[in-house]
């Protein structure tokens, strides 16, 4: 395992986090921002782009012997990346649909991944200047924009739970997730874009994310280490088996995101 400085992955997260912040400020008023579109139809901005820049430019000066994985420069053919024992894992803009919405709830996430498993992660929110992070066996933390740090610690969670907050996509709400709100009594919803949902269960403010729609690897892999190492799971759903990284199509099974269950 490589012995990592968070400190260093916090500031290249931050910095893309304010190259961000350029394009989203230029736009008062909340005049549209300038779009293109990626194959599958999702809104891609000059910001994702600048984050992206400040993000693979940074990893590979500092760690040149770790490969960059990159959303935004996710064409690394699987026949290469297959054989890597360690990679970053980066989403620079995630929640790229809230940025064009100007609501705030979008993240910076960079991950290190090593045989197939997150073992630090970094998340920051550029508005709120806000930095989750982890590394494995060191806990979890949040930096408040006064520099304040808090560790994370997700809530206790069990199927027969009740009123429990239960926070969803504000972009996809799926059927199935509909079914899996239906099995509690009385429960609270809580909407929110991004990573921040996940941030939600690390930090104890809701109990659950039930996650039963398509998302990619880079969505998921900082928000899983910061999830884990604040007490909770982010399991294959209705399976006790984590998510696990750099598979050929670099999707997603339906997931869970919760705290761990009662006395463990």
């Amino acid at each position: 395992m490589y012995k990592i400085n968070i400190d260093l992955v916090i500031g290249i997260a931050e910095a893309a986090g304010q190259a961000i912040l350029e394009v989203y400020n230029s736009q008062p008023g909340g005049e549209t921002v300038t779009i293109a579109y990626k194959p599958d139809e999702s809104p891609l901005t000059m910001a994702d782009k600048a984050a992206h820049t400040v993000i693979s430019s940074r990893l590979n000066a500092l760690f040149p012997e770790i490969p960059v994985l990159s959303e935004e420069g996710k064409s690394v053919p699987y026949v290469t990346r297959k054989n890597w024992k360690s990679f970053w894992m980066v989403d620079p803009l995630d929640g790229t649909r809230e940025f064009i919405k100007r609501n705030g709830e979008f993240t910076v996430n960079i991950a290190l991944i090593e045989e197939g498993k997150p073992v630090l992660g970094v998340i920051y929110v550029p508005v709120l200047n806000q930095t989750f992070y982890a590394s494995l066996n060191e806990g979890a933390f949040m930096k408040n924009a006064s520099g304040q740090v808090m560790r994370m610690k997700a809530n206790p969670f069990s199927e027969t739970l009740d009123n429990p907050v239960i926070v969803s996509s504000r972009s996809h709400l799926s059927a199935e997730t509909e079914a899996f709100i239906a099995r509690f009594n009385n429960p609270e919803l809580i909407s929110m874009g991004s990573s921040l949902k996940f941030m939600l269960v690390a930090s104890g403010k809701a109990d659950v994310y039930p996650r039963f729609a398509p998302t990619m690897e880079w969505d998921t892999a900082a928000a899983q280490i910061i999830v884990e190492e604040a007490g909770g799971k982010v399991v294959i759903a209705d399976t006790d088996f984590p998510l696990t990284y750099n598979k050929e199509n670099l999707t997603n099974p339906f997931f869970c995101v919760t705290g761990t269950s009662s006395g463990q």
